[in-house]
């Protein structure tokens, strides 16, 4: 997001030109491929969809993204070969969540019975069997939104999105109000980057995306998630109280 911002505020007057697009788009697929290398699919994924993200509201035209969506389908074949196996697995699972419910499935299977279990108002705390009893694997990580949906049900997992949705449009707020283009930038971009890790986070517990690693903003574990989510809410704090310099 940093380099983005810098880069697209020494371009401000070529913004217009498709050309312009392709140091940040090189750089983003070279940084998303070392990361799939690790592998990462599910940041690798969250990089690709910043920079298009900031790219689209800059004012890049969506046919432009069709050459780039004609040759990911070309080339979908020969990337599935560099996939690690429970990758490719994971991608089968999510086209057919119910064909090894004891194997590949089981992650997806018992989300499912956590977040329907739930209901409109939960079991109550420490009260929810599939992740208080371990049937959920990782249920304090990339799936603890499946244990929120058991726990406190809909109106639950409603609050807690209407704090995300809250958090995500104060952040546009303050790119709107920010004193330069780049700080305008910077806002824009990490409220992306906080608005997508929600919606593929609960995509994937919700069975509307295969099951990546991408953490829940401030309530999954894990250290560096954490650092990094206040140290951009941080950098938007300091965008907005320098709101009036200029």
């Amino acid at each position: 997001v940093l380099f983005l911002a810098r880069y697209f505020d020494d371009h401000r007057e070529t913004l217009h030109q498709p050309r312009t697009m392709l140091v940040p788009a090189a750089c983003t697929i070279a940084c998303a491929l070392l990361v799939l290398k690790q592998p990462d699919l599910g940041t690798a994924l969250l990089l690709v969809f910043i920079a298009l993200t900031m790219m689209l509201l800059l004012g890049l035209h969506w046919r432009y993204l069709l050459p780039l969506v004609i040759g990911g389908g070309v080339l979908t074949p020969i990337l599935w070969n560099f996939l690690k196996e429970y990758q490719r697995r994971r991608i089968l699972v999510f086209l057919n969540p119910y064909m090894d419910p004891l194997g590949a499935s089981y992650h997806i299977a018992q989300l499912l019975i956590a977040v329907g279990s739930g209901g409109a108002f939960g079991k109550g705390f420490l009260a929810a069997s599939q992740s208080q009893l371990n049937f959920l694997p990782m249920n304090h990580t990339d799936f603890l939104f499946a244990v929120l949906a058991e726990q406190w049900g809909f109106a639950g997992c409603l609050v807690v999105l209407l704090a995300y949705v809250f958090l995500v449009t104060r952040g546009l707020q303050i790119a709107g109000d920010a004193p330069d283009f780049f700080a305008s930038l910077l806002a824009t971009g990490i409220s992306a980057m906080l608005a997508i890790q929600v919606f593929i986070n609960v995509s994937m517990v919700l069975g509307i995306m295969p099951i990546v690693g991408i953490p829940l903003p401030l309530l999954s574990y894990g250290g560096s998630s954490l650092l990094v989510t206040t140290l951009s809410i941080g950098l938007l704090l300091n965008i907005h109280m320098r709101r009036f310099m200029y």
